[in-house]
């Protein structure tokens, strides 16, 4: 998903630069007009928004607190926003993100959050609803919370990875609210993966990627 929305930021006009935990899946990108960067923090010294889409809450902390991370290039004129989103615990299917994802929880969107306003950046959690074929389509719905000037300031960017955005108050919101609309859909996806078992197609697409851009 994260290289879909990296996608449609280039179409945007935006100059865009990447990292990737897994470095060789920035290649597409980079062949598309962005620029590669090694570490996190490289991704926040170049610019002054940075979106994060990763596929946990270990990774989402790995990739701020880690060595290099978001947290080192933080500091004042710098933003970040994680748009991190795991699939429906307990469910799969082909359009599901694979059951091992975990959606990112109010508790580590908050901690991170401090964290970078400690540092005297800037943070707004935006998980979003939708899978690969939305984030290629730019029809993902996005549930954002924490700074209310930065989502004035990235709603154009939203405005191209997804159909409707939403800002719902403090940092935690956005996570509760993913919670709440996965819940809701829950029937529905069990639904899907008995549907997928018996013809053979229960595995996730795996395409959820760990990216920085």
């Amino acid at each position: 998903m994260g290289e879909a929305m990296a996608r449609n930021l280039l179409k945007l006009g935006c100059g865009v630069v990447v990292y990737n935990r897994s470095p060789e899946k920035c290649a597409a990108l980079v062949a598309e007009g962005a620029t590669a960067a090694p570490t996190p923090a490289a991704v926040l010294a170049a610019c002054d928004v940075t979106f994060g889409m990763l596929s946990d809450p270990a990774a989402a902390e790995a990739v701020v607190f880690g060595p290099a991370g978001v947290l080192e290039g933080a500091g004042a004129g710098k933003a970040y926003v994680d748009m991190s989103t795991g699939a429906r615990p307990g469910l799969r299917g082909r359009a599901s993100l694979p059951s091992r994802a975990a959606a990112v929880d109010a508790g580590t969107s908050r901690k991170i959050g401090a964290a970078l306003a400690a540092a005297g950046a800037r943070f707004l959690e935006a998980p979003v609803s939708g899978s690969k074929k939305p984030a290629i389509d730019g029809q993902l719905v996005i549930l954002a919370a924490g700074d209310a000037s930065l989502y004035a300031e990235v709603a154009p960017a939203f405005g191209v990875m997804g159909k409707r955005s939403f800002f719902l108050g403090p940092t935690g919101a956005g996570a509760h609210m993913k919670l709440v609309v996965n819940m809701a859909r829950a029937p529905a996806g069990a639904g899907r993966e008995r549907g997928a078992d018996a013809g053979g197609h229960a595995a996730g697409d795996g395409q959820h990627g760990d990216s920085v851009c």
